[in-house]
C-alpha cells in the first residue's frame, strides 16, 4: 500500500488569534505539515484556534471561505474578527457584523454579566445555561457568546463569539469594551441586573412604602424594572461601578 504524501502549509496568525498558539507560533510564520483533504476551518482549530475567533483567511493573498481545502505550500494568513470594522468586501466567514451588539455569557462569567448590565448592555446570563441553550439563543437572538470555554466556540453553529481573556470581572468588562468598541453605546445604570430589561424613572412617593428607612432619607432619584418589579437607587453597586467609569475615562454617568 503506498503510503499518503505529507503535504506541508505555513501559517501566520494576527493579533490576539495568537493567545491560543504556543510561545513559539505567535506572531511568527510557521509550518504546518498535514497529510489528506482538510478543510482551512479544520486545521485552523486543530491548531487550538476557535473558529468563531477568526474573519477573515487569506491564502496566498486571496479571502477564502471556511470550507477551502488547504493544498500543499499554502501560505494561510489568519485574521481575528473586526467586530467594529466592516470587511464584508473581502471576507466570505461569517454574517455581517453586530451593529447593535447583544451578549449572552457562559455560567463562568457572572461577575462580568451584571457590570455589563450595569453598564447598559443586553446581556443574558443564568448560572444553569447549558452549551446548548447558549448556542440555540445566541443564534435565534443574534447575539454574541462569551465565554471561558474554547470547547463552544469551535461548535460549527456558533458565528458570533469571543473567548474572554482576563480573569477578573473589572479588567474582563475593559477587555470587552475595548474589543468591541462599546464605548460610544456605554449607558450607565440603565438596565435591570437582575432580568436585563431596561428600567424607567419613577418618582419617589410611588415607591416610598417599598424602601428602606435609609434610603428614603439620602435618596431622591429612583428607578424601577417593570418587567421584575425591582426598584434601584445609586447604591454601593454604583459607586463600584463609578470606580470602572472612571478607569474608562467615561464621564456620562445619569
Amino acid at each position: 500500500m503506498m503510503k499518503e504524501k505529507t503535504n506541508k502549509a505555513y501559517f501566520r496568525f494576527y493579533e490576539e488569534l495568537n493567545d491560543f498558539l504556543p510561545p513559539k507560533r505567535r506572531k511568527v510564520k510557521f509550518e504546518h505539515r498535514f497529510v489528506g483533504n482538510a478543510s482551512v476551518k479544520d486545521m485552523i482549530e486543530s491548531l487550538g484556534v476557535p473558529h468563531s475567533e477568526v474573519d477573515l483567511i487569506l491564502v496566498n493573498g486571496v479571502s477564502v471561505e471556511f470550507n477551502y481545502l488547504v493544498k500543499n505550500e499554502d501560505l494561510i494568513s489568519v485574521y481575528p474578527v473586526f467586530e467594529s470594522i466592516d470587511i464584508s468586501d473581502v471576507q466570505h466567514l461569517r454574517p455581517k457584523p453586530l451593529r447593535n451588539p447583544k451578549f449572552i455569557l457562559d455560567v463562568h462569567l457572572g461577575k462580568l454579566a451584571k457590570l455589563m448590565r450595569i453598564l447598559g448592555f443586553d446581556t443574558l446570563y443564568e448560572n444553569d445555561y447549558n452549551d446548548e441553550q447558549i448556542v440555540k439563543i445566541s443564534k435565534e437572538e443574534k447575539r454574541t457568546i462569551l465565554t471561558r470555554d474554547i470547547g463552544i466556540l469551535k461548535r460549527n453553529e456558533v458565528t458570533h463569539g469571543y473567548f474572554v481573556r482576563n480573569i477578573k470581572a473589572e479588567k474582563q468588562i475593559i477587555e470587552i469594551i475595548e474589543r468591541f468598541n462599546l464605548h460610544k453605546l456605554i449607558n450607565p445604570f440603565s438596565r435591570c441586573l437582575e432580568c436585563n430589561d431596561l428600567l424607567e424613572p419613577i418618582e419617589k412617593e410611588t415607591v416610598i412604602n417599598r424602601l428602606p428607612a435609609k434610603v428614603k432619607e439620602s435618596q431622591k432619584r429612583f428607578w424601577i424594572c417593570k418587567q421584575c418589579n425591582k426598584i434601584y437607587w445609586r447604591g454601593t453597586h454604583y459607586e463600584n461601578m463609578s470606580r470602572v467609569l472612571a478607569i474608562l475615562n467615561i464621564k456620562n454617568l445619569k
